[in-house]
């Protein structure tokens, strides 16, 4: 367990994020082949558990649902949740499967490709019974992706999570983070993805995966982020668009925070930390999305959060504090409100 009990949880938003957490072997230099890599540094990975130690390090209370197997690996996972101060009594070992591993390629732009290791990995196994419903019902935000949909058990377990979180009230939060080689097809990635759409109140999309769910359409096009993607019961649908920032899209506005520039040397997690930085500012103001000043307060703290993530290796490793953000934004009028928007 954590160092937070029940009643910090009562008197801070607890945000629960539901999925994989995997080790990540990354290159130890950039722009070359996983068989020309001359080494590999070992990372804590997986977005759902990025997500909840990114909103730990930036001051928040997060818990992670999921599974990993009984080995070395994953009680090395497990630990980390707990030293990073992130509820990890919703982790369940599997002793039949291992802990999913994850090769991941860095281009010398410092995008990413990826091999992984999961024929099944243990997080495919989470059964509903296994759930900890006691902890899911104790948060005010339930975040999940839609790596956890590919297989069964696991995409009946996710179902069953997600939905006792919305009739328990909690806030849904989305980020399907596409990964194809995972997937049987892209038609079954498409149609997975999708089959959950309508729960979620918040979603967070890249341009590229606005291409893959549109069937090519233009993901820089508002009329088609409104037409083909807003559900009638979304309240927000984020863009993320790297070094330029991100586009925001609700019923009654939409518009753009601008990014920073940095030197990317891996971008693994980014996105991931971008979610948490809106996500704590979420938690805090269930509303966030309702008023539009606040609302771009919060998306410059998170452009600001994935802009930090990019300039080291790993994912986990690479996410920033929240002091360490607040120093990186540039000082100005509106600097109190990124300290009381988190506080």
């Amino acid at each position: 367990m954590a160092k937070h009990d029940s009643g910090d949880r009562e008197k801070s938003p607890f945000i629960i994020c539901f999925g994989e957490m995997l080790i990540d072997f990354v290159p130890t230099v950039s722009g070359v082949s996983l068989a020309e890599a001359p080494a590999f540094k070992k990372a804590a990975g997986g977005a759902p558990a990025n997500v909840a130690v990114g909103i730990a390090r930036l001051g928040g209370s997060s818990a992670f649902i999921g599974k990993v197997g009984h080995d070395e690996f994953g009680h090395m996972l497990s630990n980390i949740l707990k030293i990073n101060n992130v509820d990890n009594s919703g982790v369940r070992f599997d002793t039949g499967a291992r802990t999913a591993l994850a090769f991941v390629t860095l281009r010398a732009d410092g995008e990413r490709e990826f091999m992984f290791y999961r024929n099944p990995s243990a997080d495919m196994l989470l059964k509903e019974s296994e759930l900890d419903l006691h902890l899911i019902k104790k948060g005010s935000i339930f975040h999940y992706g839609s790596i956890s949909l590919i297989e069964e058990p696991c995409r009946s377990t996710h179902l069953a999570a997600l939905k006792f979180a919305k009739k328990e009230g909690l806030i849904l939060s989305y980020d399907p983070n596409l990964r194809l080689p995972l997937w049987p097809s892209a038609d079954a990635a498409r149609e997975g993805i999708k089959s959950i759409w309508e729960y979620a109140d918040v979603i967070k999309v890249s341009e590229d995966e606005i291409s893959f769910l549109t069937g090519g359409e233009d993901p820089y096009s508002d009329e088609v982020v409104y037409n083909k993607l807003f559900h009638p019961n979304l309240k927000l649908l984020v863009v993320t668009e790297g070094e330029k920032g991100c586009r925001y899209y609700t019923k009654k506005f939409h518009g753009r925070v601008a990014g920073f520039r940095v030197n990317a040397v891996d971008t693994t997690g980014a996105g991931d930390s971008f979610v948490s930085g809106l996500l704590i500012h979420l938690a805090s103001n269930q509303d966030l999305y309702k008023d539009e000043k606040k609302l771009k307060e919060a998306l410059v703290f998170a452009n600001a959060c994935g802009a930090l993530t990019v300039t080291e290796r790993g994912a986990i490793p690479s996410l920033p504090t929240k002091e360490t953000v607040i120093d990186f934004i540039p000082k100005g009028n509106e600097q109190s409100h990124y300290l009381c928007l988190i506080s």
